[in-house]
């Protein structure tokens, strides 16, 4: 029986940021890494592969991270999927003060090292 890989979706318009997340998280043998550079893509993306989780950045040109989240929470089919901001726009001093969550929501600080973002990806999952 082959191994079932969780669907991870990365939407960044960074694509070396996406780059690097799919390369880590796919290295571990347990992730498949779908990727969107826009807001809009990430959005059709998460309605058609349903992943198990959306890593979003927020600083986005068009529709922001925030947006992005707004409109998979309404949505039906993607309301129950987890979402972690992956962004710059936050330090990891800020995330680390407030146990890895800024607003209520679960940040990751840009740049992401692999064993944080390992960790934090994994500790969804448990």
């Amino acid at each position: 029986m082959a191994d079932q890989k969780r669907k991870i979706l990365v939407i960044d318009d960074d694509e070396t940021s996406r780059s690097i997340v799919k390369f880590h998280l796919e290295g571990t043998g347990k992730y498949e890494v779908t990727s969107a550079s826009t807001g809009a893509e990430g959005v059709q993306a998460a309605r058609r592969i349903q992943p198990r989780l959306i890593l979003i950045d927020i600083l986005m040109p068009g529709m922001s991270g925030t947006d992005v989240a707004e409109k998979l929470m309404d949505s039906p089919a993607t309301k129950d999927i987890p979402m972690i901001f992956l962004t710059g726009a936050v330090t990891k001093d800020d995330i680390s003060t407030q146990g890895g969550f800024v607003g209520g929501r679960r940040f990751l600080a840009k740049p992401v090292s692999r064993q944080d973002l390992i960790s934090v990806v994994d500790s969804v999952f448990q």
